[in-house]
């Protein structure tokens, strides 16, 4: 649902119709399998099923779509490159960048690379279809988040690994790198007398990364665009700071100058 222009919503463009009085409401069903996962980007949209297959559409102007050309595609297409075969259990995207996560715990990436997010394997700041990204000493990946100009993943060991442009998390002195750099754990509130402490979620909005560890503690940093961080005051954050709060979070959405969590109360 919402603005269609460039086949997002999974269904033909109408080039008369008023997006923004519309509330039309689409179905998909061309898919094999059950959709266990949906991850909407700018002006496109993924789509992964149990069978480990992600489908696109929409905008492809960046190669976000993966589907090897730069073209709209307003009907989901199941996505090839280096993902054919590869069982996927997670999709990420945000702005016109997209990585996904395969069972074995390898990463794929494709989509917009102007800030350094494939510039592991390619010159290229456009890349059309899914690429393999060989990133050594990442260990199993579990999970991927993308922002507007960076991005993170979080490996079996708990610990978060952070590429691209724009404050990341290791202050001020990395604002770009296109291969993944690990956010000391001692950030994230991992000491000798709590060593168990680690990483369980991550989550990227715009231009701020937001992790929440296995003892309810939520942390925030990035560009704290209209306080958006939750930590107290306007300042931009360079390097993962606690979010404190009447309630243990348990989930979070990150969005473009907001963020919104979902807690459990202590009472």
């Amino acid at each position: 649902m919402g603005n269609n222009s460039y086949g997002q919503c999974g269904r033909k463009v109408v080039q008369s119709e008023v997006y923004s009085e519309s509330h039309k409401v689409h179905r998909m069903q061309d898919f094999d399998g059950k959709v266990v996962q949906v991850a909407c980007g700018q002006d496109h949209s993924l789509f992964l099923t149990d069978k480990g297959e992600v489908h696109s559409c929409g905008w492809g102007a960046d190669g976000q779509t993966g589907l090897g050309h730069y073209n709209i595609t307003s009907t989901p297409t199941k996505v090839g490159g280096d993902l054919a075969g590869v069982k996927v259990i997670q999709v990420a995207t945000y702005g016109d960048c997209c990585l996904a996560v395969s069972a074995d715990g390898g990463i794929f990436g494709w989509g917009n690379s102007e800030y350094l997010q494939l510039a592991s394997i390619t010159d290229s700041t456009q890349v059309n279809v899914p690429r393999n990204l060989p990133f050594l000493g990442l260990g199993k990946v579990q999970q991927a988040a993308c922002g507007g100009t960076g991005c993170a993943v979080l490996n079996g060991e708990g610990h978060v690994f952070v590429w691209g442009y724009g404050i990341l998390g290791k202050g001020p002195n990395l604002v770009e790198t296109a291969f993944p750099e690990v956010i000391p754990p001692t950030l994230f509130g991992v000491t000798e007398f709590n060593p168990e402490v680690r990483v369980s979620h991550i989550w990227c909005g715009l231009s701020h990364f937001a992790a929440l560890t296995n003892k309810g503690e939520l942390f925030a940093w990035g560009k704290n665009v209209r306080g958006c961080l939750g930590i107290g005051h306007l300042r931009d954050q360079y390097f993962p700071w606690r979010v404190t709060m009447p309630g243990e979070p348990v989930d979070v959405a990150c969005g473009v100058d907001h963020m919104v969590t979902l807690a459990k109360s202590f009472i």
